[in-house]
């Protein structure tokens, strides 16, 4: 059975293309395209990955991060954290919210993305 994967991303193009990716690389995608959106997916679905951004309508992804670590059910679900601010405190504040991996948007190409959920989705990271 295919691992799932929910993408909280509010650009809908980067959502297509990199959700294509990760589907051909062998996992099951959810996309939401605003926090709100996202957090009730992430109870309703209880995916194996959330690979999302930070900026987003409606929720913060570091609210939605506080969010999960506040739900027993949902925080042991590995979080990449996909981005574009790139500032060592939000580095820092995702990663003390129990971000797998922090990713700038501009650094990584899709297959590269694919990659990092394998490897946090295999606990190789």
């Amino acid at each position: 059975m295919a691992k799932k994967i929910l993408m909280i991303e509010d650009d809908t193009t980067l959502a297509n293309n990199l959700s294509a990716v990760i589907r051909q690389g062998g996992f099951e995608v959810f996309v939401s395209n605003d926090g709100e959106t996202g957090f009730r997916q992430a109870q309703e679905k209880r995916p194996d990955l959330i690979l999302m951004d930070l900026v987003l309508p409606k929720k913060h992804g570091f609210k939605i991060m506080e969010d999960l670590q506040k739900s027993p059910e949902l925080a042991t679900i590995p979080v990449i954290v996909l981005t574009n601010l790139e500032t060592p405190h939000d580095v820092e504040r995702a990663l003390s919210l129990g971000a797998k991996a922090y990713l700038v948007k501009a650094n990584y190409s899709l297959n590269e993305i694919l990659k990092k959920v394998k490897e946090v989705s295999d606990g190789t990271n």
